[in-house]
């Protein structure tokens, strides 16, 4: 903390550090607003007291560099700034200084993300606890002073814009001069914007060439208008209650970047911040909000069609916590164009913009085919009511930019087919399990269910790293029906060796069998490993084994049984 204009406390974000990010030896470091920006190129890129904030401050550091630069307008402007090797530093220290006093976490009339004055009726206030992610796991993010739970002026800033972005639902503190204030409390007005997202964020090998990748042209937005698309330190300032009268509506990404969900006022003793208030901010829907959102997918609701009798709806396609991110890349991969007809249906799903205008850039030979990049997802689950927060999620997948173009979509095709096959296999392995349970009369009421899942966890603990290691070696030159095979038969060894262990694990009941209740059939161990390679050779026919190999490995198991 420093001193300005006659002594009043300042925390000056534009110089004092605050921003966590990775160096490209490994190393962590604190950084101002202003050094991120200059050390950008010698930054791998940004960390954060949870994953999910490295998402809110990287949208942050975007609508300044998209303010900064006036742009970029096209792509020729995009391409002037990829071949420079460092970030326009000029340029935004230009703009941090017109706006200075906006990026003051202590500023007495305009302090960065809150409002001042806030209060309640009664002029209470929280612990600061409220403004960190309540995460199941108990991360200890607090510092003691003087036995009281407190946050230094950095990383109160992290929680901030993390809070604007990830906040949880439920009744909050009701701001005195907010209208919707009911009896003292202010009533559920949903997640903060980015608690709706499956966020996506591709990251290049530095911090300079992650913005830059982010950074998406003014044409890529139809019908935009810059000069309505504005963070929130170049508008007046909030009060308690919303924006406009009735719901806000968001003019562009730079709006959504610094989407004010809530009202919040740090308190501060000292060197410290020890209480704070958060009330309802500008409330926002997550339908059809695809023109103007970049780093999520959508998919279609049928559903919200209905309930809202409109012809095409539009939601966010949230990441599920349970599936690897590969698993997913139907929702992010161009795929060859379907037939179209005069009543042609929209887009059961839509890419993130942001993969979009990656794969303009590739196609059109703006960066190489073959540069490597992570395409790293975020996410945040939440309990009933959306009113606490379940589950932080967080994943990424390297992979060459060849993937992400439209004219290599024989490639990206021979990737999602690989995809289903190793689902396939894995789902055999899955019944393999339930079988066993059965043929052993342990499969109990859930007809062997736990025993399915269990195995489709084994499989996918052994399959997840194969398939991150397999994507990354695909590049611009690979051909399509070769990655195939190599693929398959990667799965079929290890599937098939952890197929082996299961069949040979089973009790010796599992041999004569037990009567499945549901198909009045009888099951015993053969008949499971019989079934069990079956399906193998249906999902993975490019690995299909000659009758000599599956006779060699049937004789094995048979001998394994008869050592009992």
């Amino acid at each position: 903390m420093s001193e300005v204009d006659g002594g009043r406390p300042s925390f000056d974000l534009v110089s004092q550090p605050w921003l966590l990010a990775h160096r490209l030896d490994g190393s962590t470091c604190e950084l101002s607003l202003l050094e991120v920006f200059t050390e950008a190129h010698r930054l791998r890129g940004l960390a954060g007291d949870v994953s999910t904030q490295v998402f809110a401050v990287t949208r942050l550091l975007l609508a300044i560099l998209h303010r900064a630069v006036d742009g970029p307008r096209d792509r020729d402007a995009w391409r002037a700034l990829w071949r420079a090797e460092e970030l326009p530093v000029e340029a935004v220290r230009a703009y941090l200084d017109k706006y200075r006093d906006r990026f003051d976490l202590l500023h007495p009339v305009t302090p960065f993300f809150q409002v001042a004055g806030l209060r309640t009726a009664k002029g209470e206030v929280t612990e600061v606890a409220r403004l960190v992610a309540d995460v199941p796991n108990n991360h200890k993010f607090f510092s003691s002073r003087q036995g009281e739970v407190a946050l230094g002026f950095g990383e109160a800033a992290r929680w901030l814009v993390h809070c604007h972005a990830y906040d949880p639902s439920g009744i909050k503190s009701g701001a005195q001069d907010d209208e919707r204030v009911k009896g003292g409390k202010g009533y559920p007005i949903g997640t903060g914007w980015c608690g709706y997202l499956g966020g996506v964020l591709p990251e290049g090998a530095t911090l300079r060439e992650t913005l830059l990748l982010n950074l998406l042209p003014h044409n890529q937005h139809p019908g935009y208008q810059p000069a309505l698309d504005l963070p929130v330190w170049e508008r007046a300032p909030d009060s308690g209650g919303e924006r406009e009268a009735g719901q806000p509506i968001a003019t562009g990404p730079i709006d959504l970047f610094t989407w004010q969900s809530r009202r919040l006022r740090l308190v501060v003793d000292g060197e410290a911040v020890t209480a704070v208030l958060i009330c309802n901010g500008d409330r926002i829907t997550p339908q059809n909000k695809h023109p103007v959102e970049t780093h999520s997918g959508w998919r279609r609701s049928k559903p919200q069609e209905t309930k809202l009798r409109i012809p095409t709806v539009y939601m966010p396609l949230e990441h599920r916590p349970e599936r690897m991110i590969w698993r997913g890349l139907d929702a992010m991969l161009p795929t060859a164009p379907a037939q179209t007809t005069q009543r042609a249906e929209a887009a059961a799903r839509l890419r993130p913009t942001v993969l979009e205008w990656i794969s303009e850039l590739t196609t059109n030979r703006v960066v190489p085919k073959d540069l490597m990049l992570r395409v790293r997802v975020f996410g945040m689950t939440y309990g009933p009511q959306s009113s606490t927060t379940t589950e932080i999620i967080d994943d990424a997948l390297a992979l060459r930019t060849v993937l992400l173009g439209s004219d290599a979509t024989d490639l990206t095709g021979a990737v999602l087919s690989s995809v289903t096959a190793a689902e396939s296999a894995a789902r055999a392995l899955g019944s393999l399990g339930a079988d066993l349970a059965i043929a052993a009369g342990q499969a109990g009421l859930d007809k062997g269910t736990a025993a399915r899942t269990r195995a489709l966890e084994s499989a996918y603990a052994v399959l997840d790293p194969l398939f991150r290691e397999w994507i990354a070696t695909l590049a611009a030159g690979t051909d399509p029906l070769d990655c195939q095979f190599g693929w398959q038969r990667t799965v079929r060894h290890h599937i098939a060796r952890l197929g082996e262990t299961m069949v040979a694990a089973a009790p010796p009941s599992a041999w004569t069998g037990h009567v499945d209740s549901g198909t009045k059939r009888l099951v015993t161990s053969v008949h499971a490993d019989g079934w069990f390679r079956r399906g193998l050779r249906e999902a993975l026919p490019y690995a299909h084994p000659t009758i000599e190999q599956d006779e060699d490995v049937s004789a094995a198991t048979t001998s394994a049984h008869d050592h009992r």
